[in-house]
């Protein structure tokens, strides 16, 4: 559970600050230091350091005060982007979460609009830093319990960034449990009990089910697993009249988002080895984000009828699991030709996003850790995005940059097809060359939308050694932010 936030829009005091025990101020970059409270140590400390008060927009420094608080102060540059903001916020205060502390109290100084976008950040940063992830240590992290924000009170009372960082911390929750505490069929509970929280209507298509529809792709993944627990789960929430922070009336617009689930990837027959294979209970990341974006939309009450669906399995070596060239029947009736049972979130994606299509959304987006490519291209502080329209790539651009979690959109033209063809299917699953993959998997998926306007993220941001962005943990939510600013351009 998140902490408290209260804000007040007066100024951070002398005495508040005294009684914080752990306190972050944030000032507008400037060659001088402000006259705030703490100021006098402030100046001390950064001569002792021989530092000028500009280099407080580089490097935060910590204060001890004469009555024991930890004062961290921090200069924020006014042309920065929601990335480099949320980086800088999250390195002052990791300063003071080092400590563990209880409570946090936040303090921001400046203009009007300087101070409404300081305390934005640091409300969203110490919020979603606040919960430790799932842990079996037998000592886990204290818990910090409240957070006080002085010199800034928004509109909606903390709505929105409560709700942003609740939907990510989920995602990071789901994604960091090992394989042997989310499994397919644990997650399905799982969801379900989220669908009780936040009011969703859940509808299950298991494994014997989308067998008999022809979901052969998905199938063709599941059916090496013995529990036989795989499912494609679709979650409906239904919109809102009325929406925290959003001005225009879009509950008749229909969204559906799409996410990879496979709660482990061994690789199946063409085993991954063991340094690829650490890690692959994160491969179910794209699913976790879609749940992540229904939650913080669900607490935002956003006028946009959503539908997320998730596509849960695993994909095991076993005498049952699919071979390379067999030829499976995806569920729009395509036919697949196999070529590497490592290619599965293609492949469950596939029927996935055909169920997402017969609804007829305005828009489909979906999330995955799909590619090594992508992650050759890009590392792993920024993530990959197709668009079916230049239009809606500039839509997918600009909620990057509101966001603070950046993409670049890469194009997919159809002659990249011709490293698809098949002599004995539809289409084949991949190329063994595996050259420009992130674009051959996009074009692979495109089969599978029809007309529907369409973003695919290719999520090689999704974990980052040392956090990332506003995140300290390596698992960072890539897509939750992204998502919702997407939907409120939607909306709005």
């Amino acid at each position: 559970m998140l902490p408290k936030l209260s804000e007040n829009r007066h100024e951070l005091t002398a005495r508040s600050l005294e009684a914080a025990g752990h306190a972050l101020l944030l000032l507008p970059e400037s060659k001088a230091l402000p006259d705030v409270p703490g100021a006098a140590e402030l100046r001390a400390a950064m001569k002792r350091r021989d530092l000028k008060a500009d280099a407080l927009a580089k490097t935060p420094v910590a204060v001890q005060l004469p009555g024991g608080t930890l004062a961290v102060f921090a200069m924020l540059k006014g042309d920065a982007t929601s990335f480099d903001t949320h980086e800088r916020v999250r390195r002052a205060l990791a300063l003071l979460m080092a400590e563990h502390p209880k409570s946090l109290t936040l303090g921001v100084f400046g203009d009007d609009a300087f101070r409404a976008r300081a305390a934005e950040a640091a409300a969203y940063v110490a919020l979603v830093n606040a919960v430790p992830l799932p842990s079996r240590k037998s000592k886990p992290d204290p818990v910090l319990k409240t957070v006080q924000l002085h010199g800034f009170r928004s509109a909606d009372g903390g709505v929105r960034v409560r709700a942003l960082a609740e939907g990510n911390v989920l995602t990071r929750s789901l994604t960091v449990q090992g394989p042997d505490e989310l499994t397919p069929g644990v997650y399905r509970k799982r969801i379900k009990a989220l669908a009780r929280e936040y009011g969703w209507d859940v509808e299950e298509f298991p494994f014997d089910k989308l067998r008999k529809m022809g979901a052969g792709a998905f199938c063709a993944v599941a059916q090496g697993s013995p529990a036989k627990d795989a499912a494609i789960v679709r979650i409906s929430y239904k919109g809102s009249k009325k929406g925290a922070g959003v001005r225009g009336q879009g509950a008749g617009r229909k969204v559906a988002f799409v996410g990879k689930g496979i709660c482990f990837d061994t690789g199946g027959h063409n085993l991954k080895p063991a340094k690829y294979m650490q890690g692959m209970h994160e491969d179910m990341n794209g699913s976790a984000v879609v749940l992540g974006i229904l939650a913080a939309a669900s607490r935002m009450k956003l006028p946009v009828a959503l539908e997320g669906w998730v596509a849960l399995a695993e994909n095991h070596i076993s005498p049952a699991a699919y071979r390379q060239n067999e030829v499976v029947t995806a569920l729009n009736g395509t036919t697949i030709e196999v070529v590497h049972t490592d290619a599965e979130g293609r492949m469950v994606l596939a029927d996935t996003l055909t169920l997402a299509a017969k609804g007829k959304p305005d828009l489909i987006a979906d999330f995955a850790t799909l590619t090594g490519s992508m992650h050759y291209a890009l590392g792993s502080r920024m993530s990959g995005v197709f668009a079916t329209s230049s239009a809606l790539a500039h839509q997918a651009s600009r909620a990057a940059t509101a966001s603070g979690e950046r993409i670049v959109v890469f194009p997919y033209p159809e002659d990249y097809d011709a490293s698809l063809e098949s002599s004995v299917a539809d289409v084949k699953q991949c190329s063994m060359e595996g050259e420009a993959d992130h674009i051959l998997a996009t074009r692979f998926l495109s089969r599978f939308v029809g007309d529907t306007p369409w973003l695919h993220m290719d999520l090689s941001g999704h974990s980052c050694k040392g956090g990332l962005g506003a995140v300290m943990s390596d698992a960072n939510g890539f897509g939750v932010a992204w998502g919702i600013h997407l939907l409120e351009a939607v909306a709005g």
